[in-house]
């Protein structure tokens, strides 16, 4: 099983001034490996994380330990059914086998704090339940979802976090994460057709022609989320029309 966290340095248009260029190229070329050859990848976007601290957390200013405070949250939550027993999760192939079949996910933690603050309201399984579903503790800037995994500590198991009497992780499978590689796509088709920056990586022995293959697959991957967000919302508008219906018939 191969099992990698992959950070996406690629800014919305929102922010154009932390854009840079050769970053599009990277990430395109990064995540046509991971399609190919991992069986689960976590995401986290730089955009949601600088979104978490300025919006969820209210930080004024913000330095590197900020979001990596929040990435450091979210990855104990994630590798806590890898250290202690239990029933569901208990390993990564299972996590895969309950995942269905794309295997990049979206991470979510609940409650979000900010370094060297402390959780003063009581928080219970509900809300937190609620706060971990809220599109604000994403890690990924993309609210459907494929299939959903949540991890909870506290009360609840014998192996609470470090200053946090209770938690919650949010694993999600859902076909907004398109919305992520569509971001990363569009950028990197901007820069590949001026060719800019390209004798960076043909100079250390890379091809055009992979680059071209990341760009396909891409695009193959984006139409695979489509398909299955398609096919979702279909199911979703005959299951309206049946109740209905059934409403009618009453």
């Amino acid at each position: 099983m191969q099992d990698t966290v992959h950070l996406l340095s690629v800014p919305s248009t929102s922010r154009r001034h932390f854009k840079k260029p050769r970053l599009s190229k990277t990430v395109q070329v990064r995540i046509h490996q991971l399609v190919e050859n991992t069986d689960e990848t976590y995401c986290i976007d730089n955009e949601a994380l600088y979104d978490i601290c300025f919006r969820t957390l209210k930080l004024l200013t913000l330095t590197y330990g900020d979001p990596n405070h929040s990435v450091s949250l979210i990855m104990s939550g994630v590798t806590t059914c890898l250290c202690f027993p239990g029933q569901l999760n208990a390993d990564l192939r299972k996590l895969a086998v309950n995942m269905v079949r794309f295997h990049f996910f979206m991470l979510g933690f609940a409650p979000l704090t900010s370094r060297g603050s402390q959780q003063y309201k009581a928080l219970i399984v509900p809300e937190l339940t609620q706060q971990m579903f809220d599109a604000k503790n994403m890690m990924a800037a993309c609210d459907r979802y494929l299939t959903v995994a949540a991890i909870f500590r506290g009360p609840v198991c014998d192996i609470p976090p470090r200053s946090l009497k209770i938690s919650a992780t949010f694993i999600g499978n859902s076909t907004a994460i398109q919305e992520l590689f569509k971001r990363i796509s569009k950028q990197f088709t901007v820069v590949f057709r001026r060719k800019a920056f390209l004798h960076w990586y043909t100079g250390e022995g890379m091809d055009e022609m992979e680059f071209t293959e990341a760009e396909s697959n891409m695009n193959d991957l984006v139409s695979e989320y489509q398909q299955y967000q398609e096919a979702t919302a279909d199911n979703d508008a005959e299951f309206d029309e049946e109740q209905e219906v059934v409403v009618d018939e009453n």
